[in-house]
């Protein structure tokens, strides 16, 4: 498991280039038959990919940063599937995930397999976890059974559904809110105008990008802005100070995951356009 430290505000000002991709962008995931993982210290948040190919992939504690016996002894994990169909066993459990469909895992389940259903089609799961004080019931939402919705439009290149999945009128967790959003054809851009929301952290994971596409990911105080390139199936990290918005090369998809002092998917601070530099 890889261990990322956060930035300042002051220190994101000073960065270059290299300085911030390797702060904040997790450019590794979805390796076949492996799990990745990478632990932030911010919100003590894990994010992580598993792609079964060969055999199932067990999710396991990682002692040294975790000091657990199994992944979710004091945490919650939200999953996403964003390949062919899958399966996940939870505690003798089985799920199948379609293309989109979302798990969720509470706390105190023990033993957590990922596999897919054809080696040469494999599922690509991604995966969010924070801790969690209290347990919820694991809970399974397909993708056609999310009611989606659908803000700004193409004359603003903007036009989107936004598909919460793990949130307080969705399935229950105790900090964890995680959903997708999908930009429509000749839409480019995501969250703009920006916001933050200084309680709490939370990472973008885009996708659906072929590989001569690129998001441009702003981030950074709103006066004092920066950007990361990003590619198909990337990660980036936005602590609770930045803003975090995005626009590519053509339109995309990508999962959100947020964690800290409240489940409001609504708790944002706006920043207007005159104040972005």
């Amino acid at each position: 498991m890889e261990i990322r430290y956060s930035m300042d505000p002051g220190n994101c000002l000073m960065a270059d280039t290299e300085e911030l991709r390797n702060t904040f962008l997790i450019d590794d995931l979805f390796a076949f038959d492996k799990v990745q993982m990478v632990y932030l210290d911010t919100d003590r948040a894990i994010i992580g990919s598993a792609v079964p190919v060969s055999n199932p992939l067990p999710l396991l504690s990682s002692k040294k940063e975790m000091a657990s016996e199994y992944f979710t002894e004091r945490r919650e994990l939200g999953i996403i599937n964003i390949g062919a169909k899958g399966i996940v066993i939870a505690d003798g459990k089985i799920f199948q995930l379609d293309f989109k469909d979302a798990l969720y895992i509470g706390k105190g389940t023990k033993q957590i397999e990922f596999s897919s259903l054809d080696k040469d089609d494999p599922a690509l799961f991604y995966f969010a976890s924070f801790p969690s004080h209290t347990t919820f019931p694991t809970a399974l939402l397909k993708a056609s059974d999310v009611r989606g919705t659908k803000i700004g439009s193409l004359k603003d290149s903007n036009k989107r559904t936004i598909n919460k999945y793990i949130y307080p009128n969705g399935i229950k967790s105790c900090q964890l809110v995680m959903g997708l959003t999908e930009l429509e054809e000749g839409s480019v851009w995501n969250t703009m105008p920006v916001h933050t929301h200084p309680r709490r952290s939370e990472i973008y994971m885009y996708f659906n990008l072929d590989k001569d596409s690129v998001v441009f990911h702003l981030m950074g105080e709103p006066g004092n802005t920066r950007h990361i390139v990003l590619r198909n199936r990337q990660a980036v990290i936005s602590p609770s100070w930045s803003i975090h918005s995005g626009v590519a090369t053509k339109n995309y998809s990508f999962i959100w995951a947020m964690g800290g002092e409240n489940q409001d998917f609504d708790d944002m601070d706006w920043v207007k356009m005159e104040e972005l530099f």
